[in-house]
């Protein structure tokens, strides 16, 4: 018997949630095709051996093998598909340690875009969000070193480092004529995923910010917290705040998710092994005691936020509320390659809302869509591309989407999802077209409230 053990992952950039499964080798018959195929690999394998040994022997410098390995096995796993990467040993370790919520560095999720990185999102109250990194940012290079040449894990680890040492950050924003030069001093980031306040006195606010081992604990927390301070009674509902929230673990989204529902499936991942396959559903127990509940969505909510968006409106349960998400309806598992080698990020599976809908490359439509006031000097860089634009993108049936408002006023004052959410709390009628900021109800509502 082969042991195999993994982890699975869900997020526009980084994050894990680790299962153990036993596998059985698979028999197999194989027929004249089948053996043509396989004598086909073989000599393709002849060539990469071939290739190896004459940059061995004929590069201008004597290259270190283990990074001719390393960079080989890269560029196969780059090629597949945009969240498909390897991981050298340090890299895995690190990813481990954030998925706990706690790891050393600035505070950024990105991704790789043309060669270059790409700002996902700033983490709250970490060096990147005080010094103003904003989302779509790129990065062009970190100290004196261009980023171009480097993956995305290398740029990483560079921006990585001890507590209270500087970096210098290139960044090209849209709608600036020159780059920008950002000096950040690196701190712990420890990452608070789950934050509350009342709004309006009556309306728990919260907002989960990635989806970390901390991230049930810290909403059941949030919203007994909640319950308590502004009374059962006097609560009209809950506002659940996923903007800009690049994902993480699988199994917090599921617990998320479940904090919320009663029964019923949660999400279904599908791939080409059986082990793959996988139905989580929810168990009874609503935190919340059947309080009405919004979520509030954008460009820039993927992966895990996806997933409890996806269970919560295919239920009923919630009112989505934002623009359009971001459309990464795939798992990744990572494959440790054995002691000091790293691991493979392998993408294994889709995944599918209760109601069965694919959101790769498509995002969840929210019930009621909101587009903010964008301040003028802002207008140029308000949308995130989303899956569809990620070049190797896993295909769509249907429609592709690309595209979706991912601005959130700094102020809540001037928010006007959040209003919306809350006037709809508060029994008010609203026409989404219409102005937010105008209380006078209105006939007809423009989307559902849940009950």
């Amino acid at each position: 018997m082969m042991r195999k053990t993994s982890v699975i992952l869900l997020s526009a950039a980084t994050g894990a949630a680790l299962t153990l499964f036993v596998t059985q080798p698979r028999a197999v018959l194989m027929g004249s095709s089948a053996r043509a195929a396989t004598s086909d690999t073989y000599r393709q394998l002849n060539l990469f051996g071939d290739v190896f040994e004459r940059v061995r022997s004929d590069y201008v410098e004597k290259p270190d093998d283990s990074k001719l390995v390393e960079s080989a096995i890269s560029g196969m796993l780059t090629g597949l598909d945009p969240h498909s990467s390897y991981m050298d040993a340090k890299s895995f370790r690190d990813m481990q340690v954030q998925t706990r919520g706690e790891f050393g560095g600035l505070g950024i999720e990105v991704t790789m875009e043309d060669g270059l990185i790409k700002v996902v999102s700033p983490i709250d109250d970490t060096p990147a969000s005080k010094a103003g990194i904003m989302a779509n940012d790129i990065i062009t290079n970190l100290d004196d070193e261009a980023v171009q040449g480097l993956t995305l894990n290398q740029a990483v680890e560079k921006m990585r480092g001890p507590v209270n040492t500087k970096i210098r950050l290139k960044i090209i924003r849209k709608g600036q004529d020159n780059p920008i030069d950002v000096t950040l001093v690196r701190d712990n980031i420890r990452v608070r995923s789950v934050r509350a306040r009342t709004e309006s006195d009556d309306i728990g606010y919260i907002r989960i910010t990635t989806f970390n081992e901390q991230t049930t604990e810290g909403l059941k927390r949030e919203i007994g917290n909640l319950t308590t301070q502004i009374g059962a009674d006097k609560l009209k509902g809950f506002i659940i705040d996923m903007r800009n929230n690049p994902g993480g673990l699988l199994e917090e989204a599921v617990t998320v998710s479940d904090a919320f529902l009663e029964r019923g499936e949660i999400v279904s991942t599908r791939g080409r092994n059986a082990e793959e396959t996988q139905r989580r559903a929810a168990h009874s127990g609503d935190l919340t005691k059947g309080k009405p509940v919004m979520v509030l969505i954008n460009g820039g909510s993927a992966s895990a936020s996806e997933i409890v968006a996806g269970a919560l409106q295919d239920h009923k349960r919630a009112t989505l509320i934002g623009t359009r998400s971001f459309g990464k309806g795939s798992v990744q598992t990572i494959i440790p390659l054995g002691s000091g080698n790293g691991a493979l990020r392998l993408t294994t599976a889709r995944y599918f809302t209760p109601s069965g809908k694919s959101i790769q490359a498509k995002g969840i439509v929210p019930d009621i869509e909101v587009l903010q006031d964008v301040p003028d000097e802002l207008k140029s860089r308000t949308d995130t591309k989303g899956e569809a634009s990620l070049r190797g993108h896993l295909k769509s049936e249907g429609d592709e989407k690309t595209g979706s408002q991912s601005y959130v006023p700094p102020d809540a004052k001037n928010d006007k999802a959040l209003k919306m959410a809350a006037d709809l709390l508060h029994g008010i009628k609203v026409n989404a077209s219409a102005p937010t900021g105008d209380k006078a109800a209105i006939d007809k509502p423009a989307g559902k409230v849940a009950n």
